[in-house]
């Protein structure tokens, strides 16, 4: 009896195991989620290097700078690492939507307007202490920027708006606001040629972490990608967002808050494009000015895509993108190309990515037969 009772549970027990055909399935899956977009960044390496050779450059030359500029030495570290933190928010600026089947490419405005927002703050709290004042001014900018993108998501659920176009258009519009305040109503009196907000007081600058020659926004940024990771895939908020990407028909007949779910994708990632800002203002620049319209938005467009919005794929794919951007003065200097050479070999890649979603499912190395499905 007691052998019996054994076997019947011996049997449950496997039945709730994974079958071997299951878990192949899964590591199929997985790894084409590695293989394709690498086969995409090396396809548009090599496209890239064609347009080099028709150039009359070498393509060995090109990519030789680029490690130099990018990776090479401790210097050109910093100057990687420096890009890292706002191509990280700026992605998942992107990536969060993409989870509901959104495509917003407006980071850039939600960048700017939330440096601004935290300039402003940091003015209006320069005589708190730090511990209270940073905290103050990044909120500042990641609600201005929550709010300026959340407003995508609204007009696509009230009105049906392309999120795609309208925040392609809000990104222009937010760049233009940034400007006029910046020369206008913030603009400090003794910024002559370079017009900017004021200084911020040096005890509220973000510094170096130790050991390191990068901010903290680094940090923060690897930080938001664990959380990002966990929201999606370990949240029931996160697994509504999945079956309203998937199916919104679907989402809404099971009763999911379709709506509050894309407003507030949105927002969330608008609020992380506006702590970019923040650090870039108290970190780098030390006001907002017009070097904050450094096209990091843009970049994060290409960061996510390439991270098929994965966030523990977007740290490293932002450091791969953010040494290559590190290395365009080199570039210039060396092989006598103009500056917008980064952003053109930056295109191609894009344009290969897009590409490259429609061999998901359909290369036969990664179909399974093992009885399970795709």
């Amino acid at each position: 009896m007691s052998d019996a009772k054994l076997t019947v549970t011996d049997q449950a027990n496997s039945a709730r195991q994974p079958a071997p055909a299951q878990i192949f399935s899964a590591l199929v899956l997985r790894a084409e989620a590695v293989v394709i977009p690498l086969g995409a960044l090396l396809a548009g390496f090599l496209v890239f290097s064609i347009f080099l050779i028709v150039l009359g450059k070498s393509p060995v030359e090109f990519f030789s700078l680029v490690w130099k500029g990018g990776f090479s030495s401790a210097f050109s570290w910093q100057n990687t690492l420096s890009r890292v933190a706002p191509l990280v928010f700026a992605a998942l600026c992107v990536a969060l939507p993409a989870r509901l089947g959104l495509v917003v490419i407006g980071g850039e405005g939600a960048i700017v307007l939330g440096g601004l927002a935290a300039a402003v703050a940091g003015t209006a709290v320069a005589g708190l202490p730090a511990i209270l004042g940073m905290p103050l001014m990044a909120l500042a900018g990641m609600m201005l920027g929550g709010l300026w993108i959340g407003a995508i998501g609204a007009l696509r659920i009230k009105r049906g708006v392309n999120e795609t176009i309208s925040s392609l258009l809000m990104a222009y519009i937010a760049i233009a606001l940034f400007n006029h305040f910046v020369e206008g109503p913030f603009r400090d009196p003794a910024s002559l040629n370079k017009p900017s907000t004021a200084p911020l007081a040096d005890g509220l600058r973000v510094g170096d972490m130790p050991l390191v020659a990068a901010h903290w926004g680094v940090l923060a940024g690897f930080i938001a990608c664990l959380l990002c990771w966990v929201l999606i895939e370990r949240t029931a908020v996160g697994f509504a967002a999945r079956i309203a990407g998937d199916n919104v028909r679907a989402a809404q007949i099971q009763g999911l808050p379709v709506a509050r779910l894309v407003i507030g994708f949105t927002a969330l990632g608008g609020a992380f494009a506006g702590l970019a800002g923040y650090f870039e203002v108290a970190a780098v620049h030390g006001s907002a000015n017009a070097s904050l319209i450094a096209g990091y938005g843009y970049t994060g467009i290409l960061v996510a895509f390439l991270a098929r919005h994965n966030p523990l794929a977007i740290l490293p794919v932002a450091i791969l993108l953010g040494g290559i951007e590190a290395s365009g003065g080199l570039i210039q200097r060396r092989m006598d190309l103009p500056d917008a050479t980064i952003l053109v070999f930056e295109g191609m890649v894009f344009i290969i990515i897009l590409l490259s979603e429609a061999l998901y499912g359909r290369l036969g190395i990664f179909k399974s037969n093992a009885g399970g499905t795709r």
